[in-house]
């Protein structure tokens, strides 16, 4: 299937599976945004389009994609031997415009983004950052591949942020969470469970959970499942009332990992390092 481009809702490009009618929705100029994976029969990503229309305002929606960073550095300061850096929070991706173009095995789409100048003033090094988006049935399978085309090794946090609709907040759960988070606000260990039962007050929990992670909608009969697997296998659940959507994002490593080296990942010269996740929706 090829890309389309549609003008409504909003001016986006169209990728639809060809047995089962799922499709992605992408705006690649807005930091090569997903805003919509239609699965089942249903929209899967809220996304706040009101907002969209405004860029001088954060994106609320979709798959935002989180690069050199996941949340921000103590300061926005990245110190290295090359000089202090200003990094904003969640780095500069999620901001820049990105080249995409159908796979070649037409099961979905590959997003790139490389260094340029705006980059080089904000986080010294070379590199190419390939995502490979594919629908399979019920499923969605993220590929991301980082590049270092520079001649120093490149250390980098990379997380997805997707937004997803939930009719309830009050009554959606999760299964497969460890017992013990990180609450993101304090940065302070908590009750796993006790964060979860204010969700609908506005959550930001970091966890690392032994295997796959459900976000279950009674309300809705709907559950989704997120499959992480290592090194992207950190859980972050973000809530943000009264909006109808819950955030079940993969991460690499907890905030400020450039600067505290906890889970810090690095490509050496002429490397690359390949990150994998999965979607599926059970229901």
């Amino acid at each position: 299937m090829v890309l389309v481009q549609r003008d409504a809702p909003y001016p986006h490009v169209e990728f639809r599976d060809s047995l089962d009618g799922d499709l992605l929705r992408v705006v690649p100029e807005r930091g090569g945004l997903i805003t919509g994976w239609r699965c089942g029969g249903r929209e899967r990503l809220y996304f706040d389009q009101e907002r969209f229309r405004d860029p001088a305002l954060s994106v609320r929606g979709g798959m935002p994609v989180l690069f050199p960073i996941c949340g921000g550095l103590p300061g926005g300061v990245l110190s290295l031997p090359e000089g202090s850096f200003q990094l904003p929070q969640h780095g500069f991706a999620r901001d820049l415009p990105w080249q995409l173009r159908p796979l070649a095995d037409g099961r979905g789409i590959a997003l790139e983004l490389e260094h340029n100048a705006t980059t080089l003033a904000l986080y010294p090094f070379r590199f190419l950052l390939r995502l490979e988006v594919r629908l399979a049935p019920g499923t969605l399978e993220i590929a991301a591949t980082v590049h270092n085309r520079g001649e120093a090794p490149m250390p980098f946090s990379l997380g997805l942020h997707p937004y997803f609709c939930i009719t309830d907040l009050a009554t959606a759960r999760f299964e497969g969470l460890p017992p013990r988070c990180v609450d993101q606000l304090t940065g302070q260990e908590c009750d796993t469970d006790q964060q979860i039962d204010l969700m609908a007050e506005g959550i930001d929990l970091l966890a690392q959970p032994a295997g796959p992670v459900r976000l279950v909608d009674p309300s809705a009969g709907t559950t989704l499942e997120l499959q992480p697997s290592a090194p992207l296998d950190r859980v972050v659940i973000w809530s943000d009332p009264p909006r109808p959507m819950v955030c079940l994002e993969p991460w690499t490593a907890p905030r400020g990992a450039l600067v505290s080296g906890e889970g810090r990942l690095e490509v050496l010269p002429g490397s690359q390092i390949q990150l994998h996740s999965r979607y599926r929706a059970v229901a």
